[in-house]
């Protein structure tokens, strides 16, 4: 039996609730691509880690994502961007703290559906767009 649920069960989830499951999602996606990327102290996995988990990365690749989804995925993706709930971080800014819990949500639902071929594709494209340089300054919305 499978712990999965279906995608229209995954669905009737909040978007927030979503978030909150796929903000773990993205964030050990991210984690396990620095570790296998070099055997480095943790306190510089923590550093790259916190600069490709917060709302100003995320953001940034929202219309990435958007243009590689099916209408469900895009449906789910447009109900966290429109969820309201929680105080946005005033460094964070609506516009882009809406847009990274809208991946964070649709993360969530992935995971939820027992897509993981999906996630680890939608990660694939994401990476693609991770900054070259590893000494930027971290996002400060998850420090």
């Amino acid at each position: 039996m499978s712990n999965f649920l279906s995608e229209h069960d995954a669905a009737s989830y909040s978007p927030l609730s979503l978030a909150f499951l796929g903000d773990s999602v993205y964030d050990t996606f991210v984690r396990e691509y620095l570790l296998r990327q070099a055997n480095v102290p943790p306190a510089k996995l923590h550093s790259e880690k916190v600069r490709l988990v917060c709302a100003e990365f995320q953001s940034s690749v929202y219309e990435i994502v958007a243009a590689e989804l099916d209408e469900k995925e895009l449906a789910v993706l447009k109900r966290g961007r429109n969820a309201v709930g929680g105080n946005v971080p005033r460094h964070a800014g609506t516009v882009r703290y809406r847009r990274a819990t809208a991946l964070e949500c649709l993360f969530g639902y992935l995971y939820l559906a027992g897509r993981t071929d999906r996630l680890y594709r939608l990660f694939e494209i994401i990476k693609l767009n991770f900054p070259e340089n590893t000494s930027t300054k971290p996002c400060e919305d998850k420090l």
